[in-house]
């Protein structure tokens, strides 16, 4: 099987995508983030075997709309940006079941990688009028656990509440360029 867009080589159009995640905060609600700094490519061959992704995030773009717990993020409780300035991905594999893609690879966050794979959705390929480029767009989700990353900085609440959960919530929305 193929990827239904064009064979070739793809840039991310950064600025109609979008790196973001959810965390819960004090088990009753979520915290939503994004990366403002990434980049990414991808490689579409003859098959889908043949076809690769691989990305790169400037971790001290990190974004919750909250300057403090921004800073935070970036400390050695959570980011250690100093030491570890990138997140990065690169495929495994992308396979298809029907209309649903799934995209295995290594995240590396914090210094320690880690298999993840995301659900991702075509969702279309069109000829930009202004520029005449062609593009096309996906949509991606998954779960890690940051504790996997080492990331484990938390507050006990009492019983089995913490004050910020394991799970982390990946969601990404991404236009790719033909180039």
């Amino acid at each position: 099987m193929s990827l239904p867009i064009n064979q070739g080589q793809w840039k991310i159009d950064p600025t109609h995508s979008s790196v973001a995640f959810t965390i819960k905060h004090l088990g009753i609600s979520k915290v939503r983030g994004q990366f403002n700094a990434f980049d990414a490519s991808a490689t579409v061959g003859e098959t889908l075997d043949a076809s690769s992704l691989s990305a790169e995030i400037d971790m001290a773009s990190v974004d919750t709309n909250n300057e403090d717990r921004d800073n935070h993020l970036k400390s050695t409780d959570f980011f250690g940006v100093e030491a570890n300035p990138k997140m990065t991905f690169s495929s495994s594999a992308i396979t298809q079941a029907g209309e649903e893609y799934k995209v295995a690879g290594d995240l590396t966050i914090n210094g320690q990688t880690k298999p993840i794979e995301l659900k991702v959705e075509f969702e279309g390929q069109q000829v930009n009028p202004q520029s005449q480029s062609t593009h096309a767009g996906f949509s991606a989700t998954g779960i890690i656990k940051r504790s996997d990353y080492g990331i484990d900085f938390n507050m006990p609440l009492g019983a089995d509440k913490m004050l910020i959960s394991d799970d982390v919530k990946i969601e990404l929305d991404v236009q790719l360029v033909e180039s």
